[in-house]
């Protein structure tokens, strides 16, 4: 039972020494005893006070764990994290339970080996028992168990079915758990071993938790290994994979998802393209728009990182066209060019192949060329040999000519005929166009550890780039008239234009419309006119009066300011956030809570078993760190986590969102943010507790608006005004509504 210890009444007791920890002891069938631990002492001094303690004897086969639900070792790495009032449990050591577990799942007795198997699945989360079961090579016997071992029961399957999937379930839950770890290489499995665990993707479909273990296995396996990606990708087809996306389980969608996503990254080049025209033909895209995006229920934050991964390596299809030049003497090519031209002047008739009819087509063709907006007018092949964009750029125009053709025609032919020098060239401006909406999207970087930014309106068509450069080449030349741009310097009015429409872009997008009609009607709504008024309100809410009494009553209220914003972040602090542990393999997330107490000067944190909803109570949370312990607080690179060896560690976004609490002697607490946001309001939120400035863009930005709406409010003319202590009151209704006009 909990033994809670009472504070000492005395005002004037003494802080006990920061090396000295409180805690209770359990030993079943035995009275919790009370107990100060000298972290100074060996950890082994301490396992053999306490077992005399008990008159228990050979004492080096006993250890001290955490009697929470993780049931953690203690070990000299992690004795640091021991709080005082923490309740540890005296238990068998690491070696003597990995001993002891190795030999009871290897009973005759199916009903032992299931519990010895639900207990591993349980201690393999301690990286300190995960180690010693290893060393008995114990993947190896879970991996013979696999191969082998469930044939044996498979004829006990119809009479004991629910054991049987609960002995393979927890099997496939410990080796998933060990894996973890990063001890054992993934390189060392056998096919035989591959084969099985993609044999349960097809039978267990109906048992969601071996297909879940299942569907995680194989992602770790193409993620981890380049021999074992080429191992499953033989094994599992995407044929496989896509009926698990039409159930109603956002889980094994996400993990299935997962899956295909691995497979994809880690394909050679030249099989990548290959494999997105199976994925095209297996109407993949058409499947998660309808049973994932467009299902009724939300979408969890794992989902959307899964659809956003796809959503890149799709477009990173296209990087190969984008880095591609034109060879201006490649005939097909020359082609594509000739067909843009014959679209756009259809109606105009050919030069008889008569004397002098070679000279005629070529000035007829530098003529068309011209219109058409090219730099190079004898041989426009040359305006594709800068990358990026380009032949991606030229395949953007064929496509917008051949399905948008009415659009294609009206706009060149708009351009062509003005007399003004307004006229938008159609050919540069496709060409800058695609290479803005490359960088829009990134095309060509990898996907971000920590991104949940999909865009649903891409999943709704198999050429969804080609269809949304369609929209903004309409949309550019559409600003290029209201913005009464000129051709004749073209470089400038590009760079103005050009600003304007990635900003209407980016406005709509982050809006995340549904369709791509959705926006297109965004689109509409963000006329060049609007984006001035809104950069004009912009400019009106941030703007900074400079005259010398704003400045000196900015400077007089500014520290009123700060100590709001300060306010605001603590109280953001007591409310908590929830934090996800960043591991190899992202698809098994770990959370755990992190909360200031009401009085600011005790740090609550905690392992969660899944992502809370709303705030997780201090008594839950088992750990604590006094604030008056911490030492420093520091961010990115400087932070112990991040100092490790690993890709992901080396990850940019992951590194923006990192900081670490130092405290003690060699003491951390390291954070991975969720987002920009909750990492300004920790890192400001630490400082203010250690007097230290505030130094986020938040709170710049913030202190900007709020100092504006101070002086601005303060500059009002309320002088001989009353103001109300309440509300006015609501009128009463109209006894009829004849005044009111229907539009319609």
């Amino acid at each position: 039972c909990p033994v809670v210890l009472a504070p000492k009444n005395s005002s004037v007791a003494m802080p006990p020494p920061a090396d000295i920890v409180k805690v209770a002891i359990e030993w079943p069938g035995a009275f919790p005893k009370l107990m100060e631990i000298d972290q100074k002492k060996p950890l082994s001094s301490i396992i053999k006070e306490v077992c005399d303690g008990w008159s228990l004897a050979n004492h080096d086969q006993f250890a001290l764990q955490h009697a929470d639900s993780s049931n953690f070792y203690i070990t000299e790495k992690n004795r640091n994290e021991i709080k005082n009032g923490a309740i540890l449990r005296l238990t068998t050591s690491p070696a003597q339970n990995a001993q002891q577990l190795h030999e009871r799942i290897q009973s005759s007795s199916m009903d032992a080996k299931l519990e010895a198997l639900k207990d591993l699945a349980n201690y393999s989360r301690d990286v300190t028992f995960a180690q010693e079961f290893i060393n008995l090579d114990g993947i190896s016997l879970l991996t013979q168990m696999v191969e082998s071992g469930t044939e044996r029961y498979q004829k006990l399957q119809k009479i004991m079915k629910p054991c049987f999937g609960d002995m393979l379930s927890f099997t496939l839950t410990a080796f998933v758990e060990l894996m973890d770890h990063g001890i054992v290489s993934w390189d060392t499995f056998s096919v035989a071993f591959i084969k099985k665990i993609a044999s349960y993707v097809n039978k267990f479909a109906s048992d969601i938790s071996i297909l879940q273990r299942s569907l995680a296995i194989l992602e770790s396996m193409v993620l981890n290994s380049h021999d074992l990606y080429q191992k499953v990708a033989q094994e599992i087809t995407i044929g496989q994979l896509i009926p698990h996306l039409q159930g109603t389980d956002q889980e094994i969608q996400t993990y299935t998802i997962a899956v295909i996503n691995a497979l994809f990254l880690k394909a050679p080049d030249d099989k990548r393209q290959e494999m997105a025209n199976i994925l095209a033909q297996k109407q993949l895209r058409s499947i998660i728009l309808t049973h994932v995006i467009r299902a009724q229920r939300a979408i969890n934050n794992e989902m959307a990182h899964q659809l956003y991964v796809l959503q890149v390596l799709t477009f990173n299809l296209l990087e190969d066209r984008m880095m591609t030049k034109m060879d201006p003497q490649d005939q097909a090519q020359r082609d594509i060019i000739f067909e843009l031209r014959r679209i756009a002047f259809d109606a105009e008739s050919e030069p008889n192949n008569s004397s002098g009819s070679i000279e005629k087509r070529k000035s007829m063709y530098t003529r068309d060329y011209k219109k058409l907006g090219f730099i190079n007018h004898v041989n426009p092949a040359m305006d594709f040999t800068q990358t990026p964009p380009g032949m991606l750029a030229l395949d953007n125009m064929l496509y917008f000519a051949k399905h948008h053709q009415d659009a294609y025609i009206r706009i060149v032919l708009e351009n062509s005929s003005r007399e003004d020098k307004h006229e938008c060239p159609f050919g540069r401006s496709s060409i800058e166009l695609t290479k803005m909406l490359c960088e829009i999207l990134k095309v060509g970087e990898l996907p971000s550890e920590t991104c949940n930014d999909f865009h649903p309106m891409f999943f709704t068509h198999d050429r969804s780039f080609e269809e949304f450069f369609c929209i903004c080449i309409q949309l550019l030349n559409k600003t290029w008239k209201e913005m009464r741009a000129t051709s004749e310097d073209f470089n400038k009015a590009r760079k103005r234009v050009m600003q304007v429409v990635k900003e209407q872009i980016m406005r709509a997008l982050t809006t995340k419309p549904s369709s791509l009609d959705q926006f297109k009607s965004k689109l509409q709504n963000l006329s060049y006119t609007e984006i001035l008024k809104i950069r004009q309100s912009e400019r009106m809410n941030q703007e900074d009066f400079q005259s010398r009494p704003i400045l000196e009553l900015k400077e007089k209220i500014q520290p009123e300011i700060l100590e709001l914003i300060k306010q605001q972040r603590l109280n953001r602090l007591v409310e908590g956030t929830c934090f996800r542990k960043l591991n190899s393999r992202r698809r098994q997330d770990k959370f755990w809570y992190c909360r200031l107490s009401p009085n600011h000067k005790v740090l609550h944190y905690g392992d969660l078993e899944e992502s809370p909803q709303g705030e997780v109570p201090h008594d839950s949370l088992q750990d604590k760190l006094p604030v008056a312990d911490i030492k420093a607080v520091v961010t990115g690179k400087d932070c112990p986590h991040m100092k490790e060896k690993g890709a992901l560690k080396q990850n940019k976004e992951v590194l923006e969102l990192a900081f670490s609490i130092l405290y003690d002697s060699s003491g951390q607490l390291n954070f991975i943010a969720p987002d920009k946001h909750e990492y300004c309001v920790w890192t400001d939120g630490l400082n203010a507790l250690l007097g230290k400035d505030m130094l986020s863009d938040l709170t710049r930005n913030d202190l900007d608006t709020l100092l504006n709406m101070e002086i601005k409010l303060r500059l009002l003319d309320l002088e001989n005004i009353q103001i109300p202590d309440a509300p006015p009151p609501i009128p009463k209704e109209p006894s009829n509504y004849d005044f009111v006009y229907d539009c319609n």
